[in-house]
């Protein structure tokens, strides 16, 4: 008797968009040359070990529900407890993303061997024992309930897991988990819904909390379907340059918490270690004062963060005018600079202009809009700002100074770290009581106001 011919089908790789046939443009996200021939039929005997049978549910009164307030787990990482909401939730799912040699697996495998007293199995597809040994000695930490594993077939995990029950799981990464229930390659779109759904399964049935490391594609989004982040519970970004020292994690899902939180690490030798105290080191230290500097006091969620934003206008070489901006969004330095060209009559247009926010870090608060005007304006008049001031403030279209949230905190941290003056918008100033504060506080409405206060 002949074996039935094995059913395939096309998958977008950016998307997860399912076809019958192969077409150029996915329909779905509009990326071009993505589908790619997948064998989806399964077993009908297959069964994964360790995941327990469905069963039928009926509906209640949503008055009759009753529900206990669990003990969320101390990651002891004060910056990791800070975006995961104040810890790891029993029974989440947590999905890490980042670029390749950012430190995912070093975060990680750091808050495993820190959980003393947590029975912690981290299941490695990538590195060997030895190699996860090395790192392990190199970021000094002991730990005898840290377990490691080495292996990338799902059923075996589940078997291992139904075995040993540990208090946390952390997998990397997802994209070299293999089932034989697809029959498709791993890393495929088919393998990576089918073993995270199976992941997913398992820590609500258990209530162990399990972390899966993901790889992302070229344009920064987490590769795989993007079905993946719908499926998790909180889905966190690793970001930083790996030219420079930091590193930042943030979340842009959290189903336990807020989403505007960030933690700030530095990379040393031992691994990462958490800054505490990010406004005191994101500003460099200068013997004297220079001309396309300022100091912009933002906010990540409830965390206000001084930054130094340097700017410099030059005479362009070439016909057309250069436009580059790190950790800054192009766009909005583009509609800034046509702002003080339009509004205030300053001649930017033939001029080239770079902005670059220090330690490598992106940040897209508009209160930063006051102090990048001010850094160019002092990089095109060659007059330094003084070390001692900094700014606060949006600037719109028509050129006014606009309000910003939050401002009572902002102030409070530029007089903590020894600011002398701080320019904010005039309107800002209604019902805020200036009188506790030691630090100058000065509310301008149009930037030509700020131009006559900083330069003339």
């Amino acid at each position: 008797m002949a074996s039935a011919k094995a059913k395939t089908t096309f998958f977008c790789q950016s998307c997860g968009y399912q076809s019958a046939k192969w077409v150029g443009k996915c329909p779905s996200c509009g990326s071009w040359n993505t589908f790619v021939e997948e064998i989806i039929s399964k077993s009908p005997s297959s069964q994964l070990a360790g995941i327990s049978q469905n069963k039928k549910n009926q509906p209640q009164p949503i008055a009759s529900i009753t529900y206990s307030v669990e003990d969320r787990v101390d990651t002891t990482d004060k910056e990791l407890n800070r975006v995961l909401g104040g810890g790891i939730v029993p029974g989440s799912l947590i999905l890490l993303g980042g670029e390749p040699g950012i430190g995912k697996s070093t975060l990680l495998l750091q808050m495993a061997l820190r959980l003393t007293g947590q029975q912690v199995l981290y299941i490695s597809g990538e590195e060997s024992e030895q190699q996860i040994k090395l790192r392990a000695e190199r970021i000094g930490i002991q730990n005898q309930q840290c377990y490691i594993l080495t292996e990338v077939v799902l059923e075996n995990i589940l078997q291992i897991l139904s075995e040993k029950r540990p208090d946390l799981l952390i997998i990397d990464s997802i994209q070299t988990l293999y089932t034989s229930l697809i029959e498709s390659s791993a890393g495929s779109v088919s393998q990576i819904r089918e073993c995270t759904a199976h992941l997913l399964k398992l820590a609500k049935t258990t209530g162990i909390p399990v972390f899966i490391i993901g790889h992302i594609t070229k344009d920064g989004s987490i590769a795989g379907p993007k079905i993946l982040e719908h499926m998790v519970d909180v889905v966190l970004q690793f970001e930083g340059d790996r030219n420079h020292l930091f590193r930042i994690i943030r979340a842009s899902k959290n189903r336990f918490g807020a989403t505007s939180e960030i933690g700030i690490y530095e990379m040393v030798n031992d691994g990462l270690r958490e800054v505490e105290n990010p406004s005191g080191v994101l500003i460099s230290q200068k013997e004297e004062t220079l001309s396309g500097t300022a100091i912009c006091v933002t906010m990540e969620g409830i965390r206000p963060i001084l930054l130094e934003i340097q700017a410099l206008a030059s005479t362009a070489v070439y016909g057309t005018p250069q436009r580059s901006a790190t950790g800054f969004d192009l766009r909005r330095l583009n509609m800034l600079l046509a702002v003080l060209e339009k509004r205030c009559g300053f001649q930017l247009s033939i001029k080239d202009v770079f902005l670059n926010l220090t330690g490598g870090i992106k940040v897209e608060d508009p209160a930063m809009d006051l102090a990048v005007v001010s850094a160019i304006l002092s990089s095109n008049e060659n007059i330094p700002v003084p070390s001692d001031i900094c700014f606060a403030a949006e600037v719109g279209l028509t050129g006014e100074v606009r309000p910003i949230n939050r401002i009572e905190q902002r102030i409070a941290e530029a007089q903590k770290l020894g600011f002398k003056k701080i320019f904010i918008s005039r309107f800002n100033l209604k019902g805020l009581d200036t009188s506790k504060y030691t630090i100058r506080i000065v509310g301008v409405a149009k930037v030509e106001e700020l131009y006559r206060a900083l330069f003339i």
